[in-house]
């Protein structure tokens, strides 16, 4: 017997069942692949344009290299700063504009606003492979659990509890559960370790904010 034969054999709802589970593998291994290439983008760029963000002498000039790291959540975050503040010292045509707290509070609103949409964006997918490393090995132990009161039901059938009769039934049902278990496993591996990669672009961003809002307190205070 091999795994081919054993799964043309297999009862409708087994088959199903199957379908199901190489869906979720496929589509949760295209989501791995994909949020790897991604979040590498996000740390690299994040690093150089922090890189410049600390050798510019100016904000305007570190805006324009902000164009270039499209991939940096700290590029999107300083953008978002930069306009905000951009507005508010807009009123005054000044060169050195004063900024009180309720200014200074606006730009770290807006600096929240901008993390926030970063953080939905880097955490955008990593639910599907939750609920692929939950939900894929209780869909594999239902296509066993039917398959084996298939098994059973053929016992019935031919009146014969002999392991030629029940071996293909219950070799077909332990199938569902190994490619269960083959869709979660790699799911909740990729899960924790992108976890774990979104929280240390959470923590630059946070760095970066205060960062950003303490050199404008320097430059603007009274």
């Amino acid at each position: 017997m091999n795994v081919f034969s054993l799964i043309s054999q297999a009862t409708i709802v087994v088959k199903l069942v199957l379908l199901i589970l190489i869906f979720f593998s496929v589509f949760s291994w295209a989501i791995i692949i994909y949020k790897r290439r991604s979040l590498k983008a996000a740390q690299s760029s994040s690093k150089r344009f922090l890189e410049v963000f600390r050798r510019s002498k100016s904000l305007s000039e570190v805006n324009e290299a902000a164009r270039r790291y499209k991939h940096s959540p700290l590029a999107s975050l300083f953008q978002a700063g930069f306009k905000e503040l951009a507005h508010v010292t807009r009123s005054n045509p000044q060169p050195r504009t004063s900024i009180d707290s309720d200014k200074l509070e606006s730009i770290n609103r807006s600096l929240l606003r901008a993390s926030n949409g970063e953080i939905s964006r880097l955490e955008n997918m990593m639910t599907f492979l939750a609920t692929c490393g939950s939900v894929t090995p209780f869909i594999g132990l239902f296509g066993t659990v039917w398959g084996i009161m298939d098994a059973f039901h053929q016992i019935g059938v031919v009146r014969s509890a002999s392991l030629v009769t029940v071996a293909p039934g219950i070799a077909e049902a332990l199938i569902a559960t190994a490619l269960g278990l083959f869709a979660a496993v790699p799911a909740v591996i990729a899960y924790n370790y992108f976890l774990g990669r979104i929280k240390e672009l959470i923590a630059m961003m946070d760095d970066f904010s205060l960062e950003f809002l303490n050199i404008i307190e320097r430059a603007y205070g009274d």
